[in-house]
């Protein structure tokens, strides 16, 4: 932006005007769209895919191999790419070349980074920009006012994204070193539950799609600030259904049951029923895979309104941990036990019933328990 003594970038009646468009090889692009992207990119375009490669020191296979895992079209032989692209290319090659990352994790990385950043673009523009650039005057469009807000806002997203990203670097790190185990770093013992908005198919007929992103919306934000509160960690939303895992099975318990009773109590929302499962999970790409993660999914779909369903193995670690009793006798047995001894009573946290076994499509019969806090009713056995 060129700046004088009248007051930098703006003609007569105080309008910006955005820095003049990058030359395109395409003449039906967007000139506006084309200065917006030389501000956010902060370079021009210089380079063809292929001469992208060349200056980067890579073959063009590899070179397009990476730009699609992160998550970006072909652009055929377009002169589209800049110093920026070429420094990225090199960067994720030298990192090959030194030893530190084979080429195939060079090209997961790109793409966790790529899917990971395009979400989080996209929900920038389509919700934070999209508030913040409402014409203030008549005849003003949304160009003149997006190109200054971007100006200004970009720097600090930019070091707001890093410093999230080095905390949650910091956090994953931690958690890995603690397993203590090489295979505990792929597979790893973990509580996983899934949470699922009931009745939301029959919702979005009869909602309006405002109506329903702020559900959406409000429903993720509650979930997300109850798990990352309780020490859990949200691996996904999928819109009427979020997946959460926990280190611990008391963790996971607790996150599900505030779901539930938050939920609750929101007129707005309706009801909620959740599934956890405990036991070992891959993880890959910040995504849970496995038996567990399948079995948390099924016993979700299978849960009453309103309340929590665990497998076999979660139960016995909450037993294990000394979360829950064994059954409503065993408890009132070690609380006679204790008052013999003159000793404080245990104290539990929750409650298991179990339900009727049951065939669960592609996981055989499994025992399912009901979740309950203690003094809630908790079951008996």
């Amino acid at each position: 932006m060129t700046v004088d003594d009248t007051g930098s970038g703006a003609d007569g009646d105080g309008r910006v005007d955005p820095e003049p468009a990058p030359d395109s090889d395409d003449p039906g692009e967007d000139p506006l769209a084309l200065r917006l992207e030389g501000l956010i990119l902060g370079a021009e375009r210089r380079y063809t895919p292929f001469q992208a490669a060349r200056s980067a020191g890579v073959s063009m296979e590899l070179a397009s191999r990476f730009w699609r895992a992160m998550g970006f079209a072909d652009i055929g032989q377009a002169k589209a790419l800049t110093e920026a692209d070429v420094l990225a290319l090199r960067r994720l090659a030298g990192l090959v070349e030194a030893g530190l990352l084979s080429e195939a994790m060079a090209v997961q990385v790109a793409r966790s980074t790529g899917q990971t950043t395009a979400r989080l673009a996209e929900w920038q523009i389509d919700s934070f920009l999209e508030g913040l650039t409402e014409p203030p005057e008549p005849g003003m469009t949304r160009t003149e006012v997006t190109y200054p807000i971007v100006e200004l806002l970009l720097p600090e997203l930019q070091e707001f994204l890093v410093y999230v990203w080095r905390r949650q670097l910091a956090a994953s790190a931690g958690r890995v070193i603690q397993a203590g185990d090489d295979e505990e770093m792929v597979d790893r013992r973990l509580a996983v539950g899934f949470a699922d908005l009931v009745g939301f198919t029959r919702l979005t007929r009869r909602m309006e799609e405002e109506e329903l992103g702020e559900l959406v919306e409000a429903f993720e934000t509650t979930s997300a600030d109850l798990v990352a509160a309780r020490g859990g960690r949200l691996v996904k939303t999928l819109g009427d259904e979020v997946l959460y895992a926990a280190d611990d099975a008391g963790t996971a318990a607790e996150i599900a049951l505030l779901l539930v009773e938050t939920m609750a109590h929101d007129e707005t929302m309706p009801e909620l029923r959740v599934g956890i499962a405990f036991g070992t999970v891959t993880t890959r790409m910040g995504d849970v895979f496995g038996t567990t993660v399948n079995l948390a999914s099924r016993l979700t779909s299978i849960a009453p309104k309103d309340a929590v369903l665990v497998d076999s193995a979660f139960a016995e670690e909450l037993i294990r941990t000394g979360d829950a009793p064994a059954s409503e006798a065993a408890a009132a047995e070690a609380a006679a036990a204790a008052e013999k001894e003159g000793e404080e009573p245990p104290v539990y946290r929750f409650a298991l019933q179990p339900m009727w076994q049951r065939p669960v499509r592609g996981l055989g019969v499994v025992e399912p328990w009901l979740l309950t806090r203690r003094g809630d009713g908790g079951g008996e056995s």
